[in-house]
């Protein structure tokens, strides 16, 4: 199974890592077939914009790498532009993944959505194209396709 240069530059030099005092909003899901788990911290202001960013990630080469590619995508960005980063959207910013990793991918879009979820919650407002998000993520992988 080989990575691409810039999976293994996000895994060997993550962006981003960390966690954050005060998020705006917090996500974090796993998936119990692999034991990947992935936190997200988002901090948003007044405007609506993503000012920072961190995630603390507990798995593999790939999953570390989308956690950080996936908080690169999202850093500056509106709350609506946030949700929009899909696990494909993050496949391509890495030049793909192994099919047997495309549900790191997958992770790291529901982790987003969970934070932003978690700040709609706090602050009493509806994000609209949000949907709850699944704290455990089942995929079957033999119906991943490769990127």
């Amino acid at each position: 199974m080989a990575y691409s240069d810039k999976v293994m530059d996000h895994f060997t030099n993550p962006r981003n890592m960390g966690e954050m005092d005060n998020p705006s909003g917090v996500g974090t899901v796993g998936n119990a077939q692999c034991g990947d788990i992935m936190r997200v911290y988002l901090d948003i202001d007044d405007e609506n914009i993503v000012r920072d960013v961190k995630f603390k990630t507990f798995g593999c080469a790939a999953a570390v790498a989308t956690s950080s590619m996936a908080t690169e995508l999202v850093k500056g960005k509106t709350i609506q532009e946030a949700l929009q980063v899909t696990n494909d959207a993050v496949c391509e910013a890495l030049d793909g993944l192994p099919a047997i990793k495309v549900h790191c991918s997958l992770l790291a879009e529901e982790a987003i959505h969970a934070a932003l979820w978690d700040y709609a919650e706090k602050n009493g407002i509806v994000i609209e194209g949000l949907e709850k998000p699944k704290t455990d993520i089942h995929e079957d992988e033999e119906d991943a396709e490769e990127y």
